[in-house]
């Protein structure tokens, strides 16, 4: 279990979406209020030379988007918020 304190706003921690590792953001395929499905890709990002596809942890719709194409993103920090 994680100490960092509770989720934001009091929701459920797989709500927001975050990088596996340092990357930078190459692509943002989703819009805010778009409804996704488990697994679908939401952004891609590129670390070591290798681009990772980040998928939808489960059905929902997008929140928010935290990020921007061409930005260093850092893991654990969400990079999108589901409902």
């Amino acid at each position: 279990a994680e100490a960092d304190g509770p989720p934001r706003r009091g929701r459920a921690a797989d709500e927001l979406v975050a990088a596996p590792m340092p990357a930078r953001s190459t692509a943002i395929v989703v819009e805010p209020g778009q409804r996704v499905t488990k697994g679908e890709v939401l952004l891609k990002l590129e670390a070591m030379k290798m681009e990772l596809a980040v998928r939808a942890p489960r059905d929902g719709t997008v929140a928010s988007i935290a990020c921007r194409v061409g930005e260093l993103v850092q893991p654990g920090v969400g990079l999108m918020e589901l409902l």
